[in-house]
């Protein structure tokens, strides 16, 4: 079969290399990869790759093998997965509990868009606990875990201002149900109950200043790749006693919330914004786009499979 395996060489990715059909182990189960969905921050990886880097974390396709142990969607199945290697290719093996099966009203390009980005968001509105009610201020919201998190929130009741410099960008994200949006941090108007931050740099001492006394920011990313410095004294000029939480999303299983995530998107409650689809053969030309922030939302890529 074959597959993307990294250059090193940041104005080309990857390329594609001849490689033997991946052996599942006995829960997991042989996908035929339709659709993948690189994430940013795969692509900082491809900048210096370790050696024995296969990348590919969203993928969306069709099982040809099931799970020896009988756990898991039998042969047959279209599904979403969230497998921790080697999606960028033609096959991948996938722990059962890691894959949601799709309805028939789902493609592989929607779903593949869904995993990452989309735990994400359901995980970090988790932590953060009951949004009803609440001032939200999100940062970085024109990516993907930014379009799905608006979209919940303000499903769940919150007030969402969110920040994205791009006017295009800004009026998807009105249409997703954010009160309001503007270009940078300091142009919110807080105070804000809730602050969550994934931009780093700058960014994130001016949003913490918006919050109010007693608040929360959950910091979940640092897409402007700038360290943060914060300053004590700071603390005092509005939110005193403010709370500054760590998030990551990772931790298998993750089948229970693609099957979240799935669900929203066939009910209609939950829209994967899509800046781009391409044949996979474009994939070094979409990972820099990516990068760059070329790309609204998520960026899709197809193997010929897909639905």
């Amino acid at each position: 079969m074959q597959r993307l395996i990294p250059t090193g060489d940041p104005a080309r990715p990857v390329e594609f290399a001849d490689d033997a059909q991946p052996v599942p182990a006995v829960d997991e189960a042989l996908v035929r990869v339709e659709a993948f969905a690189p994430n940013r921050g795969e692509t900082f990886l491809l900048e210096d790759p370790r050696p024995g880097l296969v990348p590919g974390k969203d993928v969306a396709g069709l099982v040809v093998q099931a799970a020896a142990d009988g756990s898991g969607p039998s042969v047959g199945a279209r599904v979403v997965g969230h497998p921790p290697r080697g999606g960028w290719a033609e096959y991948v093996a996938v722990p059962t509990h890691s894959l949601a099966v799709l309805p028939d009203g789902l493609d592989s390009v929607r779903a593949a868009a869904l995993p990452l980005a989309g735990i994400t968001a359901l995980r970090l509105l988790r932590t953060a606990g009951s949004v009803a009610g609440r001032r939200v201020l999100l940062t970085g919201a024109a990516g993907g875990v930014g379009h799905y998190v608006t979209e919940l929130a303000a499903a769940s009741g919150a007030e969402v201002t969110a920040v994205t410099a791009t006017a295009s960008r800004g009026e998807r994200l009105l249409a997703l149900g954010a009160a309001a949006v503007v270009r940078d941090v300091a142009e919110a108007r807080g105070p804000f109950d809730l602050v969550l931050e994934s931009t780093g740099g700058a960014a994130m001492p001016r949003a913490l200043a918006r919050l109010a006394a007693g608040g929360t920011l959950i910091w979940f990313g640092q897409a402007s790749r700038t360290p943060v410095t914060l300053d004590f004294f700071d603390f005092f000029a509005g939110p005193e006693g403010a709370s500054i939480r760590h998030f990551h999303y990772a931790g298998a299983p993750y089948g229970e919330d693609l099957a979240t995530l799935v669900r929203l998107v066939d009910q209609g409650r939950l829209h994967p914004e899509i800046g781009r689809v391409e044949d996979w053969a474009r994939t070094s030309r979409t990972l820099v786009d990516l990068r760059e922030r070329r790309i609204r939302g998520k960026a899709v890529l197809t193997t010929g499979a897909a639905r």
